[in-house]
């Protein structure tokens, strides 16, 4: 009995068609001609995986950005009341 062999692209491929497209499993492997436990199989290591970089291309690039502007804004307004409580010591001092 021979073993077919199918690339890492083709499981994907297919993988696609059940989980982003709505296939029903059974009609997607009858069609490409795979076993359906196989495609269960695939779908279980392929599509979470997935998910969490469609997340991670959005969602976590806009939290990173936002995550840096607010340290630039707590180190800048951090320098100012620094900045404000020189100069008000200074001004006392030079009324005196």
């Amino acid at each position: 009995m021979s073993r077919n062999r199918f690339t890492d692209e083709f499981r994907r491929d297919a993988v696609v068609q059940v989980v982003d497209r709505g296939y029903a499993v059974s009609e997607v492997a009858e069609r490409l001609g795979i076993c359906t436990k196989s495609l269960y199989t695939w779908r279980a290591r392929f599509s979470k995986p997935a998910k969490e970089a469609k997340i991670d291309t959005g969602q976590n690039r806009e939290i990173r950005r936002l995550k840096a502007e607010l340290a630039r804004v707590t180190e800048e307004r951090d320098i100012l009341k620094k900045a404000t409580v020189y100069f008000a010591r200074d001004a006392s001092l030079s009324v005196m």
